[in-house]
């Protein structure tokens, strides 16, 4: 039991820091939004072209997909198999005072971006590959304009911001807990990876919630 768990843990690992350096290309494509519109809207939209007409793009695709599956499954299989081996909680359990809150909730904030992810697929991913969008002046399909139009609804931004915040707390965690079943986190340098990992999760974060609330405001006011 103990070297299947530990198979999961390697497997969530691995698509972990998958997700993470995906994060940051998808990070710095999405900051191509905060250009002048005229700008924006042909760079963006020529973005989008590429990452869907590019077969290494498109191979690199299907690997972020199976990653996500795989992560949100074995991250479910690891859960169940430490309830049924924990069984029940007793009175004197304290690991809460030991553990951050982040790490202890790690199921909910999972549950928060795997709803935010059906929506943002829906919404983007969807619309691009299946919905008749129009084309901008450079026959690119205009997908700037679904995001600029969901950007200046507010229950959009909030269902956005919460997401990301929970995305942040879970990046936290995750990369640490990541770095460790991999072998990376050594007393020698775990100062550094612990910094790393801290910059890293608030530069993901902040960044991804600047972007819709700088084109609202911007937008609507």
């Amino acid at each position: 039991m103990k070297q299947t768990t530990l198979i999961y843990k390697m497997i969530m690992a691995a698509t972990g820091l998958f997700l993470c350096f995906f994060l940051v290309i998808h990070l710095l494509g999405n900051l191509q939004l905060l250009l002048p519109e005229a700008e924006a809207r042909a760079q963006f939209n020529w973005y989008s072209h590429l990452l869907s007409g590019n077969i290494l793009i498109k191979i690199i695709s299907y690997v972020l997909y199976l990653s996500l599956i795989g992560h949100a499954v074995y991250a479910l299989l690891i859960t169940l198999k430490n309830n049924k081996a924990n069984g029940q909680k007793y009175a004197y359990d304290k690991r809460g005072s030991v553990s951050t809150w982040n790490s202890r909730n790690m199921g909910i904030l999972g549950a928060i971006i795997l709803i935010f992810l059906v929506i943002h697929f829906k919404d983007y991913w969807y619309e691009y590959k299946f919905g008749g969008l129009p084309l901008d002046g450079k026959g690119n399909k205009d997908l700037y304009a679904i995001v600029i139009s969901s950007f200046q609804q507010g229950w959009y931004i909030i269902i956005y911001e919460i997401s990301f915040l929970a995305l942040g707390f879970h990046l936290l965690h995750g990369f640490f807990s990541a770095t460790r079943t991999i072998g990376l986190y050594h007393p020698k340098y775990a100062k550094a990876v612990r910094v790393f990992g801290w910059i890293y999760s608030l530069l993901i974060t902040l960044g991804f919630m600047l972007i819709p609330l700088y084109i609202y405001f911007n937008l609507n006011l």
